[in-house]
């Protein structure tokens, strides 16, 4: 061998491991894995709950739905490849993810990953082939829990939509029932909304196969759309029809008979119901169309190939925006490790245990109350304090309740919004005001003013939320608050406050909001040592 040869080798070798695309593929993602832990961690939470226990096959689901459309795709040697946009979305991906991580909420990390995956395929198929890919990334969605303002606020709307749906099926067939707030009423039973709306918790693996239908369906777009807006408002009715059918059984035959039929519907029944009637949808509007096709030829269902379109991960070619991407990755996941630790520490407070029994001249009677177990574990607070407040000179109490959180990140304050409908109140009037004018103080002070009612019984109620110093009344505002606190310091900590008292009979609104401004005004100075600002 010359000497020109043996020099020349090693730089072929060279060479060969920088155009090695499989490997540097494998690269980004192992470095990907490490940096988005905190997101895969969140998911892991999330799936061990009932709502989210089908969170593991959306994957798995997308990657088949991936890999059938890459059959669309043959290879081409002769397109040219636009990759680097791919490394623009990467970037973005880590940018959200960093500051998921720097505000120690793992759901904005988690969210951050469908992002980063966007970002690879365009990378590894660049822009004119993986543009076509956004069908099984946007399917990844149905895996990620929802943030939990917009979970409770949805939930309750729906709770209650399907409880109204129920209780009127059985006045229909003449059961004797009472809807009052979160209680179903049968008389011999009584069945708390969360209860009879247990069959909602599929709603989203529901909304997640009618994606998918609606992905193979070779119809009509429009059917496609019907199919994918449908899933909600079917799983509504079915669980209405559930909570009929329950009361019916306890009108009729007694309670005894719903152990074992809560426990079969409970189950995938009404899943499988609920397929069922997408499958009958889509059959009823092929039936008037104009090319008269069966649901089976509607539905794009060949499977022949997908392994061989698996293998084709190895014809990923390697090429700088393929090098960029990964070694953004690596510094990334490399970076984070040594970044040093921003929590927050020992948050000092004063715990509402010492929360003064004398405000200016009013007197807390009795003692505080303490909450159930099932209610003190839906508030999911640190520390909370409920009690009532009374004034020579009103002459009806003030009730006084707070809750403060210590990470809000993985829950946090539920909104008055939700939890009083809920306890059978309704909201006749709602209104964010800033009330520093009433008060007689300069810096701006935003609640929400309410009224609310059950029968006859009439409250006014304040709340508002308290993120370090902050009054806000906005609860998404609430959460922005939160998440820029925890970029800023690294706290996650925040309370709710809530003041309520009965409207009299001889007393006008305007009545028990002076009584409601007159205890505020001793409330505030003292919440600063229980709720660190």
């Amino acid at each position: 061998m010359s000497f020109a040869s043996s020099v020349s080798l090693p730089a072929l070798r060279l060479r060969d491991f920088f155009t090695w695309g499989m490997f540097w593929f494998l690269v980004a993602c192992a470095a990907g894995s490490v940096f988005f832990l905190d997101g895969l961690d969140a998911l892991l939470r999330a799936w061990k709950l009932p709502e989210y226990s089908h969170g593991p096959l959306i994957p798995v689901l997308s990657l088949l739905l991936f890999l059938r459309q890459l059959k669309e795709y043959p290879i081409n040697a002769d397109v040219k490849r636009t990759r680097w946009p791919g490394v623009v979305v990467l970037l973005l991906a880590v940018l959200c993810g960093a500051l998921g991580k720097m505000a120690n909420i793992s759901e904005i990390v988690a969210y951050s990953t469908i992002i980063w995956v966007a970002g690879v395929l365009l990378v590894s198929f660049g822009w004119e082939t993986g543009k076509h890919f956004w069908p099984p990334v946007l399917h990844l969605v149905y895996m990620l829990p929802l943030p939990g303002v917009i979970y409770y606020k949805l939930s309750t709307y729906l709770q209650f939509i399907s409880s109204e749906l129920g209780v009127w099926f059985l006045q229909l067939l003449s059961v004797p029932v009472f809807l009052d707030g979160n209680i179903i009423d049968l008389g011999v039973l009584k069945l708390h909304v969360a209860e009879a709306c247990s069959g909602l918790r599929y709603l989203f693996p529901i909304l997640s196969f009618s994606y998918i239908f609606a992905v193979l369906y070779k119809g009509p777009m429009w059917h496609k759309a019907v199919l994918l807006i449908s899933a909600a408002p079917i799983t509504v009715l079915m669980n209405s029809v559930r909570i009929a059918v329950a009361g019916v059984l306890a009108d009729r035959f007694g309670i005894e008979w719903l152990e074992g039929f809560t426990h079969f519907f409970e189950g995938w029944v009404i899943f499988i119901v609920c397929i069922v009637l997408l499958f009958l949808l889509a059959r009823i509007m092929l039936f008037f169309h104009p090319q008269k096709m069966g649901l089976v030829d509607a539905l794009d269902l060949e499977t022949d190939g997908l392994g061989t379109q698996a293998m084709r991960i190895t014809h990923i070619k390697a090429s700088g925006a393929m090098i960029t991407a990964a070694m953004a990755m690596v510094l990334a996941a490399g970076a984070w490790q040594f970044m040093p630790d921003r929590g927050a520490g020992v948050i000092e407070r004063d715990g509402f245990a010492v929360f003064p029994r004398q405000l200016g001249e009013w007197q807390q009677r009795g003692v505080a109350e303490v909450l159930s177990a099932d209610v003190a574990r839906t508030l999911g607070a640190d520390d909370y304090h409920s009690v009532s407040f009374v004034h020579p000179d009103q002459p009806v109490p003030v009730g006084f309740f707070t809750a403060w959180y210590e990470d809000q990140s993985r829950g946090g304050v539920h909104s008055p919004e939700i939890c009083l409908p809920s306890a059978g109140w309704e909201i006749a009037w709602l209104e964010r005001v800033d009330i520093s004018d009433k008060l007689g103080w300069e810096t701006p002070f935003m609640i929400n003013e309410a009224i609310i009612q059950k029968g006859e019984t009439r409250m006014m109620v304040f709340y508002w939320f308290d993120q370090k110093g902050r009054k806000v009344a906005w609860d998404f505002a609430a959460k922005f608050y939160l998440m820029v606190d925890g970029i800023a310091t690294g706290r996650t900590d925040g309370a709710l406050v809530r003041l309520t008292t009965l409207i009299a009979e001889n007393e006008t609104e305007a009545d028990a909001e002076a009584r409601l401004l007159d205890i505020l005004k001793s409330v505030e100075p003292n919440l600063a040592r229980f709720i660190p600002q």
